[in-house]
């Protein structure tokens, strides 16, 4: 295992937004491939298209046809795509949907296989890529249908904060029905053991944050404080999570409080995500914990609007692929500390 260099499958998400901007940009620096070998599955004519647009000189990509021939100082090119593919900067189509499917498939291929040891996707557009094949929310719904989990969780990760969210993709008149005492459990649950396996915390603190304005005032603004949220706080401290609050939104951001805790438990989405992305926009990474495979992304979407004119930041995308390599390192490690724990001796007095 000292030996093994770790591979990365990247999807190449749609193929009209700032997606190979980020990950072209990302791959053209060379201390890269010092700790990974990255294998992107998308096409060399697109590849060619975005390289030509950016103005990218002769930066190449090794052609192979699996993950098993990737060479380990390059980036590598697996093609999954016909030579018919039309790219049409900044507009949404469904050619450009059917192709971010097939670059996912096939990477998810072969994450299954064991041929890769992490993905890390480009951002799709999550109505273009709409299918018999493909209807799911996004990314993380659809790797918890192939990967198989009862429960998986949207993480969003910063060198500053980590956020999760109990209610993922759904609209917001939905959500205070999604809130239950064993909805919070079950995320924290994971949440912790990620902290643990995933980012090696040995003891994580989590802050629980609540679901109303001043976290109910005691019930005067909403009692899910009180009925809901307080009680998964305590049942998920006798199980040895060590989670706190809930805390008002506003104030627990506005003042800093995050920097205390090692990660956040949100309520809905725009609740963590909003605070999150204008804290450490170009730097977050998009995590799904709790499924057996590692599987990160950049924190931005498809960026129609400045695609092409050079002004993506690959910043997100580079440390995805940073952090998908540190997971895998901290995965190996957490087994090997806890492949022959010490057994109990019991010791006996004499009297």
């Amino acid at each position: 295992m000292k030996d093994h260099k770790i591979k990365i499958g990247i999807s190449q998400g749609d193929i009209n937004g700032i997606s190979y901007e980020v990950i072209l940009k990302t791959l053209l620096d060379p201390r890269i491939y010092e700790i990974c070998t990255p294998i992107l599955y998308g096409s060399p004519k697109v590849v060619a298209y975005h390289r030509k647009a950016l103005n990218l000189g002769s930066f190449n990509l090794n052609s192979i046809r699996n993950a098993d021939e990737a060479n380990p100082k390059r980036a590598n090119l697996i093609n999954c795509l016909d030579d018919n593919i039309r790219v049409e900067l900044g507009k949404s189509t469904q050619q450009a949907g059917e192709a971010s499917l097939l670059s996912l498939k096939a990477a998810v291929r072969d994450l299954k296989d064991k041929k890769i040891d992490g993905l890390v996707t480009g951002p799709i557009n999550k109505h273009n890529i709409q299918s018999e094949e493909f209807k799911f929310p996004g990314h993380t719904e659809y790797l918890k249908e192939v990967f198989g989990p009862a429960e998986v969780l949207m993480l969003l990760v910063s060198e500053i904060v980590k956020v999760a969210v109990v209610t993922g993709h759904v609209p917001l008149s939905q959500v205070p029905s999604l809130i239950t005492v064993d909805s919070i459990l079950a995320n924290l649950r994971i949440l912790n053991k990620s902290m643990i396996v995933d980012f090696a915390v040995h003891k994580p603190n989590i802050a629980v944050l609540s679901l109303n304005p001043h976290a109910g005032d005691e019930g005067l603004i909403g009692r899910e404080e009180i009925d809901i949220i307080v009680p998964a706080i305590e049942k998920a401290k006798q199980e040895g999570i060590m989670a706190f609050g809930p805390y008002p939104a506003d104030g627990f951001f506005g003042s800093s409080n995050f920097r205390k805790f090692d990660a956040v438990l949100a309520m809905y989405h725009d609740q963590g995500l909003a605070p999150f992305k204008a804290l450490v926009f170009e730097d977050g990474v998009n995590y799904t914990a709790g499924l057996p495979i590692i599987r990160t992304s950049p924190a931005h979407g498809t960026a129609y609007e400045i695609v092409g004119k050079d002004l993506a930041s690959e910043s997100s995308f580079r440390k995805a692929l940073y952090l998908a390599c540190d997971i895998y390192k901290n995965r190996i490690e957490y087994k090997r500390l806890t492949a022959n724990p010490m057994k109990n001796i019991e010791v006996s007095s004499n009297e």
